[in-house]
């Protein structure tokens, strides 16, 4: 009895997942990519970017619709693109992880993703999913609420949205590979962004620091992403408290906080209400490490500026409630209370029964090397439990070709499924 209950419900939720499928609303996206020039720290550099914007285009939409994006690659190498946090399903040849869904959109060529938005609702984010092509190549994805619904915490009077990204004065793809080749470390940032601007305190950008504009008495709905390449973020605001409602495409139990945590990847939605007297504060961003030193010492700062008539002093306030690089203890207070709203219209399934206990660390390692390989005879390396992780010969996307050529049912299954040309192009002329 039980077990027809359970494929009941399961029957129930996949026919309500699809019947929001069939309401959905269709949207069309055109992505050109190519190269422009950016001043960022004094520096002027050339790097690949979305439209000619960075970060790149928004796009919109509500709960169950459906996106094509056209992508056209005016680069100069190959690129894919991922929709981070899109659960996709039973269509993982649109996800854009390279060489395991896809080969790479050569330069001069196009290709259209189709994104299925399901289960998702409040904010994720796309970005590039080759080499570290995403520093440059990214934006948000704002998913409302299906039509008729509303979200489960008061209307805000206004919305925003902040990327927080990382900044190099060089070309990172090709640093990356240089410290492949030789076992290096891979590259360090040398500044943090706000909606691609770093702080005023870093050199040249005094002038073109982020600015968020606030009446008193609203309440805004911030939009936070955290798109830096391999940092933890610090975040808090002068003398204002938000209240975390959601995180990556799903909602929270409102926690007002006065600071906050936000992984590599990570999307927050927060409630902020501008109650302060009207001045200038300061938002500012430090990373979060938990052994050794930060990449960036100085905070990364932006300004949350109250609109009306008072005189701006040359600082903003700045929160001192921040925590520093290395405090462990508040990081942790404030992920512990993080828990899902799990209600009636958003139910969290978390199994209640535990039947196995998994100890997992991750690190960084050295191996060994052939110094014909590596100039200084060891390699970093990423670990799992103390295993190291060496990079196959061959990619995921051309095992599973192999495989399929193996067994003419499989393979015509797959084939009947997708446009083999487009997809296995490469592999095919190989």
């Amino acid at each position: 009895m039980r077990q027809l209950l359970a494929e009941l419900l399961a029957l129930v939720i996949l026919s309500s997942t699809l019947f929001c499928w069939v309401l959905g609303d269709t949207h069309y996206y055109e992505f050109v990519l190519r190269e422009k020039k950016y001043t960022r720290l004094c520096n002027t550099k050339s790097m690949l970017v979305v439209n000619d914007s960075f970060p790149g285009p928004v796009i919109r939409v509500h709960k169950g619709d459906t996106v094509f994006v056209n992508v056209h690659n005016h680069g100069d190498y190959g690129v894919t693109l991922h929709w981070h946090g899109v659960k996709q399903p039973r269509n993982p040849w649109s996800d854009g992880p390279e060489y395991i869904t896809q080969c790479p959109i050569q330069p001069g060529s196009n290709f259209t993703y189709k994104v299925l938005f399901s289960t998702e609702e409040g904010t994720l984010w796309w970005h590039a999913h080759s080499d570290w092509t995403q520093n440059s190549v990214h934006g948000a994805i704002v998913i409302m609420p299906a039509k008729g619904t509303d979200h489960p915490f008061p209307k805000p009077d206004e919305e925003e949205i902040i990327v927080l990204g990382s900044w190099y004065s060089y070309d990172v793809n090709k640093r990356v590979n240089y410290d492949l080749a030789i076992g290096a470390d891979l590259p360090r940032e040398e500044a943090f962004l706000f909606n691609g601007q770093p702080g005023g305190i870093f050199n040249c950008s005094r002038d073109t620091q982020y600015r968020l504009v606030v009446d008193y008495g609203k309440t805004y709905l911030i939009r936070l992403i955290n798109a830096a390449t391999s940092s933890e973020l610090l975040f808090a605001i002068a003398d204002h408290n938000v209240t975390v409602v959601g995180m990556d495409g799903a909602y929270l139990k409102p926690l007002s906080t006065s600071f906050l945590v936000i992984s590599p990847g990570q999307t927050m939605n927060l409630l902020l209400t501008a109650n302060q007297p009207p001045r200038q504060y300061y938002m500012a961003i430090r990373q979060y490490v938990t052994n050794g030193d930060p990449d960036v010492y100085p905070a990364n700062t932006a300004i949350l500026e109250y609109r009306g008539n008072y005189s701006r002093r040359p600082d903003p306030v700045f929160p001192s409630q921040l925590p520093s690089y290395i405090n462990i203890s508040s990081a942790e207070f404030f992920l512990a209370g993080l828990r899902s709203l799990n209600s009636k219209e958003h139910p969290a399934f978390v199994p209640q029964e535990i039947t196995h206990h998994m100890y997992i660390v991750v690190s960084v390692k050295q191996v060994l090397c052939n110094p014909s390989e590596c100039e200084i005879g060891m390699a970093m390396a990423s670990a799992m439990n103390n295993i190291t992780f060496l990079n196959p010969h061959v990619d995921v996307l051309q095992a599973y070709y192999r495989y399929a050529l193996r067994s003419s049912l499989s393979f015509s299954l797959f084939l009947s499924y997708l446009h083999a040309d487009t997809y296995f192009g490469n592999i095919m002329q190989a």
